[in-house]
């Protein structure tokens, strides 16, 4: 402690560690983690069958992990002393991350490499590639994946109607608060709800007032949900008035950000208005446009409830999302191991999809932004 302009400075110092007390603290940790590599390698010959030792099931393993994470964090303090204080401020959440994410991603993949059909009485067991197998030559499964390319290109045309709605909302027309509240409600109500509004009711055969106005314009048997063709686009046009919304309130909060000098200067310069919105205003608008896209993209991608209980897939799965076959796969068919492996060979398909979307999206608001 030294005195410096009359404040007192305080030199804390280093921890003195002796050796036998690094000692024992290494030796608990890696005896924790002896435990908790056996446990886990005795699970999984037991779960493959090579031998008789192991657990009903993998909750012991847990209980290995989670002392191995205390223990670890109690050895960082003391093996390290400060030094290791400052990584009990990331650590449990880290481990916290392993354990509700990491350990069931790889028990998924564990059953999704085994054939478990809870109607069958032998119970789960390894197949090995056998899903993989059956994967790759489902039709139905290449069919599901071929309508959600259909389904993201239509985020494309509501992008576009997004886009008109937010430049509508942003000129200064007659109760302009009022419609944007108006046009935000769809984004209020749950799909499922939308469903039933919209699928069930307005849309249905008989006695609904749509079949019954098309009826009147000469459609003599309106079928919204009975042609492949009408009911991939009926689907398409109930969950477009749900989420296009969300787009429309991002595209208008970003064109209330853009600097008016700009716009003004654009106008000053005499450029018409189409000028305005192509050579400025979209290219402005880009990074806001490629967050709202790529959001609505992921919402997409999870597109089931709707599918699920307007049509169920039907017909002959012109409607199947990925997400509602898969979700057929466990509620129909009770086929926990196929359908787990359909669900991580989607995430995999998701997770590259959407890299190489950004680099391209990056890249080109990289380009349209340097024109400026």
């Amino acid at each position: 402690m030294s005195m410096v302009d009359g404040d007192l400075l305080h030199t804390v110092e280093t921890d003195s560690i002796s050796q036998s007390r690094k000692l024992w603290g290494r030796a608990a940790l890696w005896l924790s983690v002896l435990w908790l590599l056996t446990s886990f390698c005795l699970q999984a010959a037991h779960d493959l069958g090579w031998t008789s030792l192991g657990f009903e099931n993998w909750r012991p393993v847990l209980y290995a992990y989670f002392i191995w994470a205390c223990i670890l964090c109690v050895t960082r303090v003391v093996i390290y002393g400060e030094t290791g204080k400052k990584a009990l401020f990331v650590l449990p959440a880290a481990l916290f991350v392993i354990s509700m994410v990491v350990f069931p991603l790889l028990f998924a993949l564990w059953i999704g490499f085994s054939d478990w059909n809870l109607a069958s009485p032998t119970g789960r067991r390894f197949n090995g590639l056998d899903n993989l197998r059956r994967m790759i030559s489902d039709p139905f499964y290449i069919n599901a994946l071929v309508n959600m390319i259909y389904y993201c290109l239509a985020i494309v045309v509501e992008y576009a109607i997004a886009f008109g709605l937010a430049l509508l909302l942003n000129q200064n027309i007659v109760a302009r608060k009022f419609w944007r509240v108006t046009f935000l409600v769809p984004l209020m109500l749950s799909p499922v709800a939308v469903s039933w509004m919209v699928g069930k009711s307005m849309l249905e055969t008989r006695f609904g007032p749509i079949a019954r106005f098309a009826r009147w314009l000469g459609w003599e048997n309106p079928s919204f949900f009975g042609d492949p063709l009408t009911a991939r686009l009926s689907i398409m046009i109930m969950d477009a008035w749900t989420f296009i919304p969300f787009m429309m309130i991002m595209l208008l909060a970003g064109l209330q950000a853009l600097p008016r000098e700009v716009l003004e200067a654009a106008e000053v310069d005499g450029a018409t208005k189409w000028q305005r919105f192509w050579k400025v205003i979209f290219p402005l608008m880009l990074p806001v446009s490629v967050t709202a896209v790529m959001i609505r993209i992921i919402f997409k991608l999870k597109l089931a409830d709707i599918i699920i209980t307007v049509t169920t897939g039907g017909p002959g799965g012109a409607t199947d999302s990925v997400t509602s076959f898969i979700y057929r796969e466990y509620r129909d068919r009770s086929n926990v191991g196929y359908g787990t492996l359909l669900a991580l060979a989607y995430l995999v398909i998701i997770v590259i999809g959407m890299t190489l979307l950004m680099k391209i999206a990056d890249r080109v608001v990289q380009r349209m932004t340097g024109r400026l």
